[in-house]
């Protein structure tokens, strides 16, 4: 497929204004956008930019349109700010994923100092990467309540967070307990961060659910006579079903 032509009304004009001119049409997954040449290769040597170089990198549709195999439903946020340089107040972590995708660096980083995603980046995951094992975890998790759904409602997870190595190393007896009455327990921590114990269950509970299950937290008591309040740092998981 080849460039489109531009005419001019006015006075003639160079060819490579004529081709940074040039109107086109996109179909993005089924949405249709009409934008410039000039617009699209906004960012020098983004993926975007790349992609409609001479001669541009994809196939028509069966009306000649640009197709690009994409969910295209936050691609006009994307043109918004290339064409004005406004940046999305809405939807904003769906904008940075297509930002990253065409690689709009520009746009990256600004989305990325913006407060929904400042707060996640800088704040969660900077956390979440001083947790150990913290996506195997999840991993782990995710595996043992799916194998225990079998003509259940719910399954039941027992979580064990220990907050500093001095908890380690008192709740060592709790955790064998449970393991010997084969509760299904799955451990976090300790980590070196001022988040505490609820701000984990919270990032537990958020990704989970970002998968497509339902679940809830709620102390766990152990029903052995410990010297300490084992709740404090047995948790139950609990997926629902239906």
């Amino acid at each position: 497929m080849s460039l489109p032509d531009f005419k001019s009304p006015s006075k003639p004009s160079s060819p490579g204004m004529q081709l940074h001119s040039a109107i086109v049409q996109l179909n993005i997954g089924g949405h249709v956008y009409t934008s410039t040449l000039g617009t699209l290769r906004k960012i020098p040597n983004s993926k975007l930019a790349n992609m409609f170089s001479d001669p541009p990198k994809h196939k028509a549709d069966a009306e000649g349109r640009y197709f690009i195999d994409r969910d295209g439903t936050h691609f006009g946020q994307v043109l918004e700010y290339l064409r004005t340089d406004t940046l999305p107040s809405h939807h904003v972590p769906e904008v940075y994923r297509e930002a990253v995708y065409y690689g709009l660096k520009p746009l990256v980083k600004l989305l990325e100092e913006t407060p929904q995603l400042f707060g996640e980046t800088v704040g969660r995951q900077q956390f979440l990467s001083r947790v150990p094992n913290y996506q195997e975890n999840l991993e782990i998790i995710i595996r043992v309540a799916r194998a225990e759904a079998i003509a259940a409602r719910y399954s039941n997870i027992i979580v064990c967070v220990l907050r500093s190595e001095e908890d380690l190393a008192r709740y060592s007896d709790a955790l064998n307990t449970l393991n010997a009455d084969k509760e299904s327990v799955v451990r976090f921590g300790p980590w070196k961060s001022p988040a505490t114990v609820e701000d984990l269950l919270d990032c537990i509970k958020m990704d989970i659910e970002a998968k497509g299950y339902r679940v809830s937290f709620q102390p766990h008591s152990i029903d052995k006579s410990f010297l300490f309040k084992s709740y404090d740092f047995f948790y139950k998981l609990t997926f629902k079903w239906w």
